[in-house]
């Protein structure tokens, strides 16, 4: 417990005046807080206002009792025409003493034959409600507290049959026995008002003692339940520092475990691309030493021989070309996979006629392909008019026909179709080469990636081109799918929109 005092103690410390609404723990404090605070004062008037109900009935039913018990009385004394009976005097003071009130007796001419208080004695008194009870009897009794000055009113007929408690009332509403007069009776209520202030002062202490209470609750539990927030909030903070070599662990709540379960999984992504991103540096430091440490080799070889012949000095000549041209492809990849890692905002989109495109590329590619004896065929469906950018979408089309050509087997064909349907436009590439093993299906567009590595250095390939495809195609908001098997040949098919997000 000391503990967590402690640290309540420390964030509060800790917190800016700035930030203190900002606070998630302070909102939760609050909440509970002022949830507990309002729950309190409405119980407080609650069980205050039911007091003061039930005490004005029990009080207004204690009243009616006695005063129908005083006027079985005066009927009985005939005290409506003779006032001198000392009993019935002495019983009406008693009853106004006792409540603290004032009893008036009224006869059925509206005069005012008995006041306790001295006051209206031998007046008439008109009054609505006086005269309903004169004509109406039981239904005619009324009780009504006024709280604003303190008292109690009721209204009781004196009614000839008294003695009888229930009386039948005719249809009209008149009582079959005579009314002879009305007793107005004001009590004082001054006796609730005081218990009622003593409730309140006792009711208020416990209700301080109970938001206190709250008050500490709310505490700790709101620094207890966001405990864990601090931990994830010092494991991110030892990932800034740059520890990033192990998971953020935390307690097993559904909230927590799902922001932990998205970091650990952002620190393995980031874990991925930093390998990848050493890889890549490993793989460029290597292919571009390859072609150096091999014309370094050529030049020395002939720097070392004497005399040496036209033919061989052509030959190693040769090589030495052959690696400078191998140096400019991967330098021109690099570049252009720098180019592809931007967004769509990187995109020159005009309108370009898909088949005319395609033609064009495979005029520039026919070349190799009768080099390798490989057959290049077009199939367009329909005639497509996309907005792409050109260059771009032909560095795709191009990498993929070479790889296709490159990887054949001898007298084999390349076959490009073109489709579209109202929204997407379709490039397949479909060759009858060597086949990609399933299990390097995963890989193949990773930079520098290569199937066949022997083959590779052979027909000089950088294993950048598919790389480069790829980035090119999801610049554009499309997909790269590719269905191979080993010795079966492979398709690649792109799917691109017919109107860029890029466009304009």
């Amino acid at each position: 417990m000391k503990k967590i005092i402690n640290g309540i103690v420390d964030f509060f410390k800790q917190l800016k005046i700035s930030d203190v609404l900002k606070s998630l723990r302070v909102r939760f404090f609050v909440i509970v807080a002022v949830t507990g605070l309002l729950s309190c004062l409405c119980m407080h008037i609650i069980i205050l206002d039911s007091y003061e109900n039930r005490a004005v009935s029990v009080k207004q039913t204690e009243v009616q009792t006695q005063l129908r018990i005083l006027a079985n009385h005066l009927i009985t004394y005939n005290y409506l025409q003779d006032q001198s009976s000392e009993v019935i005097n002495a019983e009406l003071d008693m009853l106004a003493n006792l409540y603290d009130g004032r009893v008036i007796v009224i006869n059925d001419d509206l005069k005012v034959v008995k006041d306790t208080y001295n006051i209206s004695q031998g007046k008439t008194i008109i009054s609505e409600e006086v005269v309903n009870c004169l004509k109406t009897g039981p239904k005619g009794t009324m009780s009504r507290y006024d709280q604003s000055n303190g008292y109690i009113e009721l209204l009781t007929p004196i009614i000839e049959s008294q003695l009888i408690q229930e009386q039948d009332v005719s249809e009209n509403g008149s009582s079959n026995s005579a009314v002879k007069g009305v007793l107005l009776t004001s009590v004082s209520t001054d006796t609730i008002a005081t218990t009622m202030e003593i409730l309140d002062r006792r009711a208020t202490t416990i209700e301080i003692i109970i938001v206190t209470i709250i008050f500490a609750f709310a505490a700790v539990v709101s620094y207890t339940l966001l405990k864990p927030f601090d931990r994830i909030t010092a494991a991110i903070n030892d990932i800034k520092e740059g520890y990033t070599d192990k998971p953020i662990v935390g307690p097993n709540y559904i909230e927590t475990e799902q922001i932990i379960m998205a970091f650990n999984a952002l620190l393995r992504r980031m874990k991925v691309l930093d390998d990848s991103r050493q890889e890549f540096v490993s793989n460029v430091s290597h292919e571009l030493k390859t072609p150096i440490t091999s014309i370094k080799i050529l030049a020395d070889s002939l720097l070392a021989q004497e005399n040496v012949p036209n033919e061989v000095y052509r030959e190693f000549m040769t090589d030495i070309g052959s690696e400078i041209d191998r140096e400019d492809k991967i330098i021109n990849d690099l570049l252009s996979l720098v180019r592809m890692d931007k967004t769509s905002a990187g995109l020159t989109i005009t309108t370009v006629d898909v088949v005319a495109l395609t033609e064009s590329v495979l005029k520039r590619m026919r070349p190799i392909a009768r080099e390798h004896n490989i057959e290049l065929v077009l199939d367009s469906k329909r005639a497509i008019t996309a907005a792409i950018d050109e260059v771009k979408i032909s560095l795709v089309i191009m990498n993929l026909v070479e790889n296709a050509i490159k990887y054949n087997k001898d007298n084999g064909f390349v076959r490009v179709e073109l489709d579209a349907d109202h929204q997407f436009f379709f490039i397949s590439v479909i060759d009858s080469g060597m086949g990609i093993p399933e299990d390097a299906l995963d890989h193949i567009y990773e930079r520098f990636y290569r199937v066949d590595k022997s083959r590779s250095r052979e027909i000089g390939g950088t294993g950048l081109g598919l790389s480069i495809a790829r980035n090119a195609v999801l610049m554009h908001r499309g997909t790269i799918e590719v269905k191979s098997a080993l010795g079966e040949g492979t398709t690649f098919i792109v799917k691109l929109p017919l109107t860029s997000v890029g466009a304009k």
